[in-house]
């Protein structure tokens, strides 16, 4: 069973469930032409797709678009069900970094035809995760600066103040629609900059206050 390190507490729990939040950031939106939602969009990845720090991105031979995402992991340390925003964050284990890998060109193909992303979201290798930092040494989870680099270039650079719905809204939401359990990860969102990977790529995804990740493309 995969499990998830905090740091500091040396505490592990078996990694759940990957929440992954689409669209929550306006600038990211805008780039791919889609609409802002008028209520959070979610899809899921699966245990089996997580990478640790230093691991090997493989970009399925059906694609020829993968796309980094760079975003802010939240831990969940205990089980909540249609918590109200106001007291979601006291279900919050850590913070750690992650990567929301998208074969764009199938994603494309699969929203042309109002089918679920999970092929283009979901495969081996796709989710690149950190260890996490406690919730508790993270100042203020929703104004951290957020970057990627590629290859040491700057390709996304914001800051998790632009979430459109915030970390407890999102929680919220999520848990409105099914149990949350200790070892759940929920994504909250990129911001702009997506762009395509290619062999032999470093990837490396910073987050303030909870740390980077470094991963290379296969």
């Amino acid at each position: 069973m995969r499990q998830v390190r905090i740091i500091g507490k040396e505490a592990f729990l078996p990694l759940g469930k990957i929440v992954c939040v689409a669209r929550n950031y306006a600038e990211h939106i805008r780039e791919l032409g889609n609409e802002v939602p008028d209520r959070p969009v979610f899809f899921m990845k699966p245990a089996s797709s997580v990478i640790s720090a230093g691991g090997s991105i493989v970009i399925p031979p059906y694609s020829q678009d993968c796309q980094h995402e760079v975003e802010l992991a939240v831990l969940i340390g205990c089980t909540i069900k249609g918590i109200a925003a106001t007291e979601a964050l006291s279900a919050v284990a850590g913070y750690g970094v992650a990567l929301d890998l998208t074969l764009r060109d199938v994603q494309n193909e699969l929203k042309s035809k109002g089918l679920p992303w999970e092929v283009a979201k979901a495969f081996d290798t796709a989710c690149p995760l950190s260890d996490f930092v406690a919730g508790d040494t993270v100042h203020d989870p929703q104004n951290l600066a957020i970057s990627l680099r590629v290859n040491g270039q700057v390709r996304q650079d914001a800051s998790t103040a632009l979430m459109l719905r915030s970390i407890p809204e999102l929680i919220a939401a999520i848990s409105a629609i099914f149990t949350l359990e200790p070892g759940d990860v929920i994504l909250t969102g990129t911001p702009a900059g997506v762009s395509r990977l290619h062999s032999g790529d470093k990837v490396t995804a910073t987050i303030a206050e909870v740390g980077s990740l470094s991963v290379t493309v296969a």
